[in-house]
């Protein structure tokens, strides 16, 4: 039955080694059990829900992948996409949670008319490389400050805006020691550093009496408090244009190089040759539609699944079995209740630290490229909203590539985006 579904032997892969991958993958992921429902429920979504809702998205979108795709790409709510959801739409603009997962929903139908169209490869050829690196680092120092907040690290300061918090608190202490775990771990290559590193904080501090407590297994939680509970009327009429913009742009940016660079690793890319990559864009752009209907921001591929193909996954069966661990993961909801937010940081803080990596690809020698991505990853934290980055940096690569000369360089997305941004900032 799996030779059929996901010709395994084509693709030099037998079930053992798909399983394994699928596991490595779901181990290295799973994280984001714990960090979404913290994240989300800062705008007064219910955590169980929420918990509930990331795992059913996680199912559907990684079963979207094995079975229309044959790709070996875990998909779950994003890193990023999450923050700007609670942080931003929520915390900044003033969104309500459920005309917030209106938005996420009309994205996800334009996402997926983009991806039907072509537009979508469109834009992704056509957004400089120096904006999409800075992009990816600016959400990672977004993620930063949101990290050594919640470790009480970074805390507010009236004459110098933030400060030092008190190191000695038990808090600040387990969130350093969580770093430091995950960091080690991961340098020794030991697979789902992140998870382990969680894991060993919420024992740790339930055995130093810190955190409660409630047990390990149970049926899943009601899925009732997010469920249908999406507002696209509110939505739109709150002025959700730049909003869309905002998601759109970065769940292209997310998924699309996402999934290129796994399936490359995968060598499901040959030069020349067909291949799945519009119906694993498909898979994305659907599981986004699906998860804002459950309850929970945008669905996106996972970096991580290139531990699992390191593993030997080639095929939808690694998805498959990675929304099989998901499944299970829905009756260790109890575990998931009792992670603090000073477990959880250090995730953040170290996912950050990764995603700072795309520095290194942009061209600091050209300050047309230099500059604008410099903004772009500057303002993302400094103003607290991705949206703010974004919109610096294309205002800013339009605006310094004109008066240099170098109009005629710039692709027309990237000059449609600028505009789109300009008319967002005149108008709001």
């Amino acid at each position: 039955m799996f030779e059929q579904l996901f010709k395994l032997r084509e693709h030099g892969t037998n079930i053992k080694t798909e399983i394994l991958a699928g596991v490595t993958t779901f181990l290295t992921m799973s994280y984001i059990i714990f960090v979404n429902p913290e994240i989300l429920s800062s705008t007064g979504m219910d955590r169980n829900a929420i918990f509930v809702a990331t795992c059913v998205a996680a199912i559907i979108g990684s079963l979207i992948m094995a079975f229309v795709a044959n790709w070996p790409i875990g998909m779950a709510p994003g890193m990023g996409l999450n923050a700007f959801f609670a942080f931003t739409i929520v915390g900044t603009l003033g969104f309500t949670w459920q005309q917030a997962l209106g938005a996420v929903f009309i994205s996800g139908i334009i996402f997926l008319i983009l991806t039907v169209s072509g537009i979508r490869s469109w834009i992704v050829d056509g957004i400089p490389r120096s904006l999409r690196s800075a992009i990816v680092a600016g959400i990672g120092l977004f993620l930063g400050l949101i990290a050594l907040s919640n470790a009480q690290i970074v805390v507010a300061h009236p004459a110098t805006k933030v400060g030092l918090g008190n190191l000695t608190e038990p808090a600040v202490l387990y969130a350093v020691l969580g770093f430091f775990i995950i960091a080690a771990l991961d340098a020794l290559k030991v697979r789902g550093a992140i998870l382990i590193g969680i894991l060993v904080i919420t024992l740790l501090s339930i055995q130093l009496g810190h955190s409660e407590y409630h047990g390990l297994v149970s049926m899943p939680p009601s899925i009732a408090p997010t469920f249908l509970q999406l507002d696209i009327m509110g939505a739109l009429s709150m002025g959700v244009v730049h909003v869309i913009l905002v998601l759109v742009l970065v769940e292209i940016f997310d998924a699309t190089g996402t999934m290129i660079g796994v399936a490359k690793r995968a060598n499901l890319l040959p030069e020349g040759k067909p291949n799945r990559l519009n119906r694993a864009l498909l898979a994305d752009s659907t599981a986004i539609v699906a998860g804002s209907m459950i309850g929970t921001s945008s669905t996106t591929a996972y970096v991580e699944s290139a531990a699992g193909v390191q593993a030997g996954g080639r095929t939808g069966m690694t998805a498959l079995v990675i929304a099989a661990m998901f499944l299970l993961a829905l009756f260790f909801s109890p575990l998931a209740g009792v992670v603090p937010a000073y477990a959880t940081a250090p995730a953040l803080l170290y996912v950050a630290c990764l995603m700072l990596r795309e520095l290194g690809d942009i061209d600091w020698n050209d300050v047309t490229e230099a500059a604008p991505a410099a903004l772009t990853a500057l303002a993302m934290p400094f103003t607290y909203s991705i949206a703010n980055g974004l919109a610096f940096g294309f205002i800013s690569y339009v605006v310094i590539k004109t008066i240099t000369g170098k109009f005629r360089d710039m692709h027309p997305a990237t000059i449609i985006v600028a505009v789109l941004f300009i008319a967002k900032y005149t108008f709001e």
